[in-house]
């Protein structure tokens, strides 16, 4: 039974893939959940004046200012009345728009300064923007409040889940033995690093399990992603380094473990479809009936776990080196890798090339603290540049 108490929401990113599924979770429970404001970069004008025409939220942003006169056009044309908003500051006025939940889904290192408003306008944030919290973790942790801050990724609310599900011992650290994140291995699964200097980004966009961004699909491919889920897992439950594993689950139904120190594991499985870790967190601590199919257990199948090759994907333990290392070190790993995937699919850098030179520009970085916005960016625009230089050599 659906809850009476209809919770508002803002989406932040509402035209790319977590933006359109989470307005699909939002129009399939129309009595739990209602959209307050809208926000997108502006390359999708039409589709966000049409999911704007839809919802009828009260404000709607775009990030690319110029794109403000062609969306006020737009909405007017579908009769849409809304306060529109525009530029960085206008997302980050949405991020703290009047709302219960602040869904962040915008891509990259831009998503941080939104985070940060939604943190301080004390909305609960749902966070698909996991580099928000990689590149100023020291800054989001001293925000956000107990309970402010849930998981969207897959595996991060497979986590949250497994230590919910364990009782009270779950959300004792000192009861974990270690968190077991898994990975799909990508589309070059099983490749020794040899075989992957002639991949081509076509190639690397085929993703197996899930339909994604083009730069997070890059991301999967090189295992940066899982990289920055180290990260971000060891930020969100406060367990070391040390006690983070990645595992390889081609299948993607296991979404993460949690080994306790008994010797038992926890672990949370479902068909790939990420409107369930969207609603869970849209509706969370409560659950949203159907929110995603669920295994079938009367069919047989297989699944098998495997080893991560660090050989060939580097990615992974060179996040563990600059999650470890702390303060701007991330937020360098971060950028450098934005700037290497976009030489990559410009056809200027080869696939290996893309975490070799990310190695590169974190090994010249000189990591300080990351207490300030202006200091996170400081190193972020430093490491873009530096990328630049590097893969304008390639």
């Amino acid at each position: 039974m659906q809850p009476d108490i209809t919770r508002s929401v803002v989406l932040l990113g509402s035209t790319g893939s977590i933006g359109t599924q989470s307005l699909d979770v939002v129009a399939r429970n129309p009595r739990r959940f209602r959209v307050a404001a809208l926000a997108a970069g502006g390359g999708r004008i039409d589709l966000l004046a049409r999911q704007a025409a839809e919802f009828r939220p009260e404000a709607v942003a775009v990030a690319d200012a110029s794109a403000a006169p062609a969306l006020r056009e737009a909405l007017a044309a579908r009769g849409v009345v809304a306060t529109v908003l525009a530029g960085p500051e206008g997302v980050a006025e949405a991020a703290a728009w009047p709302c219960d939940t602040v869904l962040n889904g915008i891509t990259g290192a831009l998503g941080l300064t939104s985070t940060l408003a939604a943190l301080e306008a004390g909305r609960v944030l749902a966070l698909a923007n996991k580099e928000s919290l990689i590149v100023g973790g020291p800054l989001v942790k001293r925000l956000a409040k107990p309970g402010q801050l849930v998981p969207v990724d897959s595996e991060h609310a497979a986590l949250a889940q497994c230590l919910w599900a364990a009782g009270p011992s779950g959300a004792d650290a000192s009861a974990v033995r270690r968190l077991i994140v898994t990975a799909s291995g990508g589309p070059f699964r099983g490749r020794a690093r040899a075989e992957l200097a002639g991949v081509t980004p076509e190639q690397a966009l085929a993703h197996p399990t899930w339909s994604m961004g083009p730069v997070i699909t890059v991301n999967s491919a090189t295992l940066v992603n899982k990289g920055l889920e180290v990260i971000e897992a060891h930020l969100l439950f406060d367990v070391g380094f040390d006690r983070i594993d990645v595992v390889v689950h081609p299948q993607s139904i296991v979404h993460s473990m949690v080994e306790f120190v008994d010797g038992s594991v926890v672990a949370q499985a479902s068909p790939p479809d990420m409107r369930l870790p969207i609603a869970l967190a849209l509706g969370w601590p409560e659950r949203v009936p159907g929110a995603a199919p669920a295994v079938d257990w009367t069919r047989a199948a297989t699944w098998t776990f495997e080893p991560l090759d660090d050989v060939a994907f580097p990615a992974v333990a060179l996040a563990r080196h600059v999650g470890s290392a702390g303060g701007t070190a991330p937020a360098v790993y971060n950028a450098a890798n934005e700037v290497c995937v976009e030489a990559f699919l410009a056809g200027r850098l080869p696939f290996p090339g893309i975490v070799d030179t990310v190695a590169a520009v974190v090994s010249e970085h000189t990591v300080t603290g990351a207490d300030t916005v202006a200091e996170v960016l400081d190193a972020d625009g430093w490491a873009r540049a530096r990328a630049r230089e590097l893969t304008a050599n390639a």
